[in-house]
Order: C-alpha cells, then structure tokens, then sequence
C-alpha cells in the first residue's frame, strides 16, 4: 500500500460525492489511500480490496510475531534437538507425540 499523498490524497466529502466513479478508478490504477473530509476534519479512508488484504495480512503477521516474542520471553519454548528428533521420527511406526 503506497502511503498518502497529501497533495492528492485528501478529499472533502463533497468532491468525493461528485468524482467518486473517477476516484475510485484512480484508486485501483494508484492503489493510494484516499481520506475523505467532512468539515475538515479527517472521516474515512478508503483503501483499494487489495490494499486492504494487505494491511490485514501484515497485522495478523504483527500479532503473530508477538504472541511468539511473548512465548519465547515467558520460556513457551522447545528445544530444539527435541523438535528435531520429533520430526525425524515423523510419519515413521516410531512416531511420538510432539515435544511441548
């Protein structure tokens, strides 16, 4: 996702309202965010569907990366001799449960 161009990013809601067809074209062509104003004061944002998969990917990547920061800090953790002995053992009759 590009980041906003204040020059041309900033919509009052009117001019929206009037242009959204050709706003909206520019935003798929751009993939820019837009802010819509009303009474000068930021109201919206409007992303294109593919920006905003990918601003959901990347947050659920960003608690991802926490929830395993937190793991490894409060000691979640396994070995790792103990995961790789886990794994050659993997789909073979002397399969175990996974270390935890």
């Amino acid at each position: 996702m590009k980041a906003i161009r204040v020059s041309e990013g900033i919509v009052p809601l009117g001019v929206f309202k009037a242009q959204a067809s050709r706003l909206l074209r520019e935003l798929k062509q751009t993939a820019t965010p837009l802010v819509i104003t009303q009474n000068g004061h930021p109201a919206a944002v409007v992303l294109s569907p593919e920006a905003y998969d990918e601003l959901q990917e990347r947050q659920e990547f960003l608690q991802t990366m926490a929830t395993g920061l937190a793991d490894a800090v409060s000691g979640r953790v396994v070995a790792h001799d103990k995961v790789a002995q886990w794994l050659a053992q993997w789909g073979t009759e002397d399969e175990g449960e996974p270390p935890l």
